[in-house]
């Protein structure tokens, strides 16, 4: 009489199911993980969003002055190359904070510097991560 025991099949199906489950488990943590980049830079970009038109916004309600935008924004006007730059620092919560502790800025500059004297004052506001990629770029106008 052969007897075979059934423990070994019974070991081999085991074995197969576990290899089943392995392979969906690691598809379902690629696709997790996946979700969760793309929601942080979702979330990035929708901030970067806001941030960009509260910036537009502010510049154009002092008239596209720098001085006063960046005083409204809790930024700072700086002279770079012969152009004025308007910057505002932004922590990872999107609050505003100091070139130290910043992830992400906001950069008005002037397009119109050395050219002559127009009522139209013409920038370009961009938003970005400090050191990568940048998430919101806008032209910006205003009649002074």
């Amino acid at each position: 009489m052969n007897f075979r025991s059934k423990s070994t099949l019974f070991l081999i199906e085991q074995l197969i199911v576990i290899a089943v489950f392995a392979v969906c488990a690691t598809a379902c943590i690629k696709i997790v993980t996946s979700a969760y980049f793309y929601a942080v830079e979702s979330r990035d970009v929708s901030n970067a969003i806001l941030v960009a038109e509260s910036g537009a916004d502010s510049f154009k309600a002092v008239s596209g002055d720098f001085g006063s935008a960046a005083a409204l924004l809790g930024g700072i006007a700086i002279n770079r190359d012969g152009a004025t730059v308007l910057l505002v620092y932004y922590d990872e919560n999107w609050q505003v904070s100091g070139e130290e502790t910043a992830e992400y800025v906001l950069s008005l500059t002037d397009k119109q510097s050395g050219g002559p004297p127009s009522r139209l004052l013409r920038a370009d506001l961009s938003v970005g991560i400090i050191g990568g990629d940048e998430l919101v770029s806008i032209p910006v106008a205003v009649i002074r």
